[in-house]
């Protein structure tokens, strides 16, 4: 099996590339691709040097699966002449996610919907991918109206260079290095993305239109406020949920605990519930906080806490290529 990870060298494709190794996924040769200027360059993968490749030489080499993470501009230029070689291209930005056309899965959710003619396959936004994981057994048993979720989202969610700015403030209280307007040390920022003509931002409609497609189903009404927090180690969400149909808590303890990819963390009597430093490099989605919303009937709020570098988008990548080689599918 031939896997190319294209953005090998950035925060996500690193990260793939350590959840290739550890998910010990049968890659019989690794091609690594980067920008003009890291071709030639090796990186280690499995104890072994890889050459960078240019996405030319990618494509000749005809690698059965790219992981693409290099932003949606490249993906838009070269999914496509990825896809026309043949090859299956899983994509971690935003190019694709809404085209009609394509496939947008969580594998927990709705990996049933790929099949052998997909080339290019869309990862979700990561915000996304860690709320419906928990909203999609909640949904079958007592179906979703509407959810109002606020986001508190880690700074690697905004790349190095977002990093480099909160590392910065903290150790000399500025930054010559800005990724965002103002600083972000001692601070929350309610804006994620470039805002819309309707006062919501691009990460906001991301979570509201992924959410429908994700899950089949166009009912489900989503209203999102998406902040950014001076952490590491993962995004965090406050979601609440109004159902058309009665639940009783300990059922919804139950279900979520059988839940494939979620553990429950909801201990309040000993202050146990999911954090970013404990989801850091971990695959799972944790939940807890859960409790019924006591101003409005058949409604529950939870707690979702999830490392966006790993399950918000390469772990979810890798677990798409794991279901289509699991499947016949490439």
């Amino acid at each position: 099996m031939k896997i190319a990870v294209v953005g090998a060298t950035g925060l996500v494709g690193t990260k793939m590339l350590e959840v290739l190794a550890e998910r010990n996924f049968p890659v019989t040769e690794l091609i690594p691709v980067a920008s003009e200027r890291s071709v030639g360059k090796q990186l280690e993968f499995k104890g072994k040097k890889y050459t960078v490749h240019s996405m030319e030489q990618a494509i000749a080499a005809k690698p059965q699966i790219a992981l693409f993470s290099a932003g949606g501009d490249t993906s838009k230029e070269w999914a496509p002449k990825f896809a026309e070689a043949g090859i299956t291209v899983i994509d971690n930005s935003s190019a694709w996610r809404m085209d009609a056309t394509k496939k947008l899965v969580v594998p927990e959710v709705n990996a049933h919907v790929l099949s052998k003619t997909d080339k290019i396959i869309a990862n979700p936004n990561c915000s996304t991918i860690q709320m419906v994981v928990v909203l999609n057994p909640l949904h079958k048993k007592y179906k979703i109206k509407r959810v109002v979720v606020s986001t508190y989202q880690s700074v690697t969610g905004s790349g190095i260079k977002a990093v480099n700015q909160l590392m910065n403030e903290r150790k000399d209280g500025t930054s010559n290095e800005m990724a965002y307007k103002y600083k972000i040390d001692l601070n929350v920022i309610p804006q994620i993305d470039v805002f819309l003509d309707n006062g919501y931002t691009k990460e906001e409609m991301k979570m509201v239109n992924e959410t429908k497609k994700i899950m089949g189903d166009d009912t489900i009404r989503v209203t999102a406020t998406t902040v950014r927090v001076p952490v590491h180690g993962g995004h965090s969400e406050s979601v609440n949920i109004e159902f058309e149909n009665e639940f009783k808590i300990e059922a919804v303890f139950d279900l979520i605990k059988s839940t494939d990819g979620v553990i429950l963390e909801d201990d309040i009597k000993n202050q146990i519930y999911p954090m970013p430093m404990n989801a850091h490099n971990k695959d799972g989605v944790f939940v807890g906080r859960i409790r019924r919303d006591e101003s409005q009937d058949k409604t529950l709020n939870l707690w979702v806490v999830a490392d966006n570098l790993r399950k918000g988008a390469a772990t979810n990548a890798v677990q798409i290529a794991e279901y289509l080689l699991q499947n016949n599918l490439v």
